[in-house]
């Protein structure tokens, strides 16, 4: 039996000694945090549960290099953050396929306006999101890393820089550069046409 009270740490240890449940409450407790920020790495939510799903597959049967004395979620999300490069560098056909599928789908029945408009609404603010998860998966790894880091995962400029073995500063100015480049890629207000 697992505890919400019970530390990362505590469970991750039970998980190592071969405690499902335990390995299944760390999942509970994390997967919401990590799929954001491995879909924003990605570009895409498809591919981000693919990513999700082979971290925690891949800190399974990893637990035995896991040192209970150090904190589990930074461990856990170097995992995720090597997962989401080791799947970038093995971009297929497979991305487009599964993207075209999920847009095709239509309502036949009659609507009425105020349905026609939150549909609008609702695909306006799916092609922002789109556009904006493909102008961060677009951003070299260098400025992408930082900025889901820190704005998805939410951790601090020098949690960020433990992680991803670099100073703070470094950290700082890599925003920066990832936010002047998504300004570039993004356009500001609606476009006319």
């Amino acid at each position: 039996m697992t505890s919400d009270s019970e530390s990362d740490e505590a469970l991750a240890t039970r998980a190592r000694a071969g405690e499902r449940t335990a390995f299944e409450a760390l999942v509970r407790r994390h997967k919401a945090g990590l799929h954001a920020f491995v879909r924003r790495y990605m570009g895409s939510s498809e591919d981000g549960y693919d990513v999700l799903q082979d971290t925690f597959v891949s800190a399974w049967f990893g637990l035995h290099r896991y040192d209970p004395a150090r904190p589990f979620l930074p461990w856990l999300r170097t995992i995720a953050l090597n997962k989401c490069r080791d799947s970038g560098r093995r971009q297929t056909v497979r991305r487009l396929i599964m993207r075209a599928f999920t847009i095709e789908q239509a309502a036949e029945e009659p609507t009425t306006e105020a349905q026609d408009r939150r549909r609008e609404e609702e695909a306006s603010l799916a092609d922002r999101l789109s556009r904006l998860d493909r102008a961060i998966a677009a951003l070299p790894a260098l400025y992408k890393e930082p900025l889901l880091l820190t704005t998805v995962s939410g951790l601090s400029h020098k949690e960020a820089a433990d992680l991803l073995k670099t100073t703070p500063k470094a950290i700082e100015m890599r925003l920066a550069r990832a936010r002047r480049k998504l300004q570039q890629l993004l356009p500001q207000g609606p476009t006319e046409g």
